[in-house]
């Protein structure tokens, strides 16, 4: 059976962004993304825009709704974020059978790891994103946690035959425990869930003219604030104790952070490490996938990934980070 990505050709994207009322000029360029497919298109005598598709099936009209009023909240209170485009009141489209949105273009750079000055401004930018967060719940969009991340994520890969037979016992065994402590340290930590970016890695942070901006909020849920945090640290832990004092400087400019919520570092980590793995797991009948992760499903793969599990597990029982 062909995927339903197999017809999104790029006649149909014309299509569709024409439908909208733009005029193009029948450039198409395919952009970097797996989960949907995304696009610049060339508009006649105008900037590109960016046209991104649904994964069919994925998020419900009210989810992805959510995700462009969170959106719009930012963009009303002057925190950057590159908003989709409203057109004739609507900012979700359908043609035939893809649900779309269009955006303007907003290239950049992501951050270098370890900036001490950057991360003083990300903080400040995750300060005022989650400002606005904490005003009021999702309703239609999934909190992150320790079964949807974790145990879903473990039941698809057990149940899908993606482990190689001689890993699968040792893969089962260590993420098992994993799981189990995750859920221990979970239950002991005092956290409020807001709603968040959730899939917060530099990438999605993008600097040009020397100001950052958010980009891709496709993975907005409801979690703890340090979810949008821990994936800015890099290197080891004295490093990670420096950067995160820049990181908070700038973020308590705009937002109280509860220090507790950094023993979540890790386990928020182990869940990420699972996820991916299932991820890929999910996706596996789209074409897209086999080809650009040949890797995915070797002895070689699975055998890092035992040995991560066991070093989250590890890292589990160290003193987390603290802020000084």
């Amino acid at each position: 059976m062909s995927h339903p990505f197999e017809t999104l050709t790029p006649d149909l994207v014309l299509d569709a962004v024409e439908s909208i009322g733009f005029l193009s000029d029948a450039r198409v360029l395919a952009l970097n993304s797996y989960e949907n497919r995304v696009y610049q298109v060339g508009i006649d005598e105008s900037e590109p825009l960016i046209a991104k598709f649904y994964r069919p099936q994925r998020w419900t009209n009210q989810a992805i709704l959510e995700e462009h009023r969170f959106t719009f909240e930012l963009a009303e209170c002057e925190v950057p974020v590159v908003a989709p485009i409203v057109h004739d009141g609507a900012s979700l489209f359908e043609h035939a059978g893809f649900r779309f949105a269009l955006f303007p273009r907003r290239g950049g750079r992501a951050p270098e790891p370890g900036n001490l000055d950057q991360l003083y401004r990300l903080g400040q930018l995750l300060g005022r994103l989650h400002a606005v967060g904490a005003t009021r719940p999702f309703e239609h969009r999934e909190a992150l946690g320790v079964q949807n991340f974790g145990q879903d994520s473990l039941a698809t890969l057990l149940q899908g035959g993606f482990i190689p037979k001689s890993l699968l016992p040792a893969y089962e065994s260590v993420a098992r425990d994993l799981l189990k402590r995750v859920e221990e340290v979970y239950q002991a930590t005092p956290h409020q869930t807001i709603r968040l970016h959730g899939d917060c890695h530099p990438g999605n942070m993008m600097c040009r003219d020397e100001m950052f901006h958010i980009v891709d909020l496709d993975d907005c849920r409801m979690g703890p604030a340090v979810q949008d945090l821990w994936m800015m640290l890099a290197g080891n832990r004295q490093d990670c104790l420096g950067q995160l004092s820049e990181l908070m400087d700038g973020y308590s400019e705009f937002h109280d952070f509860d220090p507790r919520e950094l023993a979540l570092i890790e386990p928020l980590r182990a869940l990420r490490l699972m996820h991916y793995s299932a991820w890929l797991a999910r996706r596996w009948d789209d074409p897209a996938f086999p080809h650009s992760f040949p890797w995915f499903g070797s002895e070689r793969y699975w055998g890092e990934q035992v040995l991560a599990l066991r070093e989250q597990l590890a890292a589990l029982d160290e003193e987390p980070l603290k802020l000084f």
